[in-house]
């Protein structure tokens, strides 16, 4: 598609009142992204050269702050879609390109069904307006599209203003359009508002083109990519599209998903050949993974790394800045925040990792815990190359461990350790012989006493 000749008017001035939410509707998330960019990011692969959003007042900053890349234009007050395509006319000043009419809440449109509705405006027949319909397997309260003997379109009639012959079409108006520029304006202006609610209907366009001597077509899509958001069930079942191509896309890149129908993804992630994931493994922004690594079953991964050949859970949690290295291994219930484990070190299990160094082939053993946080100020463990932490071990941040040391368990450390030293903490182990038959009786006489003073 030629980039210079396409833009993209989204109108997304709604607050979305069955939302339920202070937010405006069309920045609720999609796999970890407003439903808006969503949107925007298919429009950008398009190639669009203006992309324009229409949003009221109220939500422009909202909309400004989440997506800035676009340019906004002001409905106020709402009147219609036809209204809302005409607050874009500034931005659309001089273009004669081809404008595609979008829906913020409907994201789930795709790069394919856009091109094939600009390639039918494109067409020899030159129509004015091109419509993407599709089929759906309920077609109550859905406007239908009329078709004309010689299969182009005729009109959009509402359900409500449908005959019954009408109702009985199955192919429905998806309100998505790709509209010929260079009359634009002369279609918009024939729009009036003599309805029952005062608004200027875009749909009427059609007609206003056939008047003036031009055809109108359709393109037909499936019937998932004309969904609209107006509820959080519906946000729902968006979502579970938008995971399901996801997933499909990462099994066709090389990933194997164990039971992929509970796994998450981001829209960003990156995954490598050869990985392995467990059931129920959520995924969100910002992760990169390499070849060959394996996330058992049960992990929470965000804002991290692992590098090739790396493996983390069951049970693990990866937070922001967390680096996992080549080889090296993150067991069950351990977490790790803003800390690098360097190439085949070993995390395995009940671990806390925060703002650290864990040097390669070091292993750190269960129950360990960095004490980062002094409650004013977050501080730096290093742990140095092939370094041994024993069991239930407190590092007192900041402190250092060097290559080759042994801590010993049940330790608190708050001084350096040396290379190759070992470092135990605790106190001395005292035993009394006998201590516990005389402690027994004692306590079973008190139980006794206890029990007759109870009666």
């Amino acid at each position: 598609m030629s980039e210079g000749n396409i833009a993209a008017v989204v109108l997304a001035a709604g607050m979305g009142t069955r939302m339920k939410s202070a937010k405006p509707k069309v920045l609720h998330p999609l796999a970890g992204r407003p439903m808006l960019a969503q949107l925007m990011a298919t429009v950008a692969a398009l190639g669009a050269a203006r992309r324009i959003v229409v949003v009221s007042p109220d939500i422009r900053d909202a909309v400004a702050a989440e997506i800035p890349d676009v340019d906004l234009a002001i409905q106020d007050p709402p009147l219609g879609t036809g209204h809302a395509l005409m607050a874009a006319r500034q931005q659309l000043a001089g273009f004669a390109g081809d404008v595609l009419m979008l829906f913020g809440d409907s994201p789930l449109v795709s790069v394919e069904t856009l091109e094939a509705m600009i390639a039918g405006r494109r067409a020899a027949a030159d129509p004015a307006v091109v419509v993407m319909g599709f089929r759906p397997a309920d077609t109550a309260e859905y406007a239908r599209l009329i078709l004309a003997p010689d299969g182009g379109l005729e009109r959009i009639v509402e359900h409500r203003d449908a005959s019954e012959d009408e109702r009985a079409i199955d192919l429905c108006n998806s309100g998505f359009m790709a509209i010929d520029g260079a009359v634009l304006n002369e279609l918009l202006d024939g729009i009036g508002k003599d309805n029952a609610k005062g608004e200027y209907y875009v749909t009427e366009i059609v007609e206003i083109a056939r008047r003036l001597g031009r055809a109108c077509a359709v393109v037909e899509g499936p019937e998932v990519e004309a969904l609209g958001i107006n509820s959080r069930a519906q946000l729902a079942e968006a979502e579970a599209v938008i995971q399901n191509r996801l997933r499909h896309a990462a099994m066709d890149a090389g990933v194997t998903l164990l039971d992929p129908d509970s796994v998450s993804f981001s829209y960003d992630t990156v995954m490598g050949r050869d990985v392995t994931i467990g059931p129920n493994v959520f995924i969100g922004p910002k992760v990169k993974v390499g070849d060959g690594v394996t996330i058992h079953p049960f992990s929470h991964l965000e804002g991290c790394s692992l590098a090739d050949g790396a493996s983390a859970g069951p049970f693990a949690r990866l937070r922001p800045e967390a680096e996992i290295g080549e080889g090296a291994r993150i067991g069950n219930f351990v977490e790790v925040k803003k800390a690098r484990i360097e190439k085949g070190a070993k995390v395995n299990h009940l671990t806390y990792i925060g703002d650290a160094r864990v040097g390669e082939g070091a292993n750190i053993g269960a129950g360990t815990i960095t004490c980062n946080y002094d409650g004013f100020l977050k501080s730096f463990t290093d742990i140095g190359k092939g370094a041994f932490i024993g069991s239930n071990t407190a590092l007192v941040a900041p402190v250092k461990v060097g290559d080759g040391a042994i801590v010993g368990a049940g330790s608190t450390i708050t001084r350096e350790v040396e290379a190759d030293a070992l470092a135990v903490e605790r106190s001395e182990q005292i035993a009394r012989e006998g201590f516990a038959p005389r402690y027994r009786e004692r306590k079973t006489a008190e139980k006794a006493a206890q029990k007759a003073k109870s009666k």
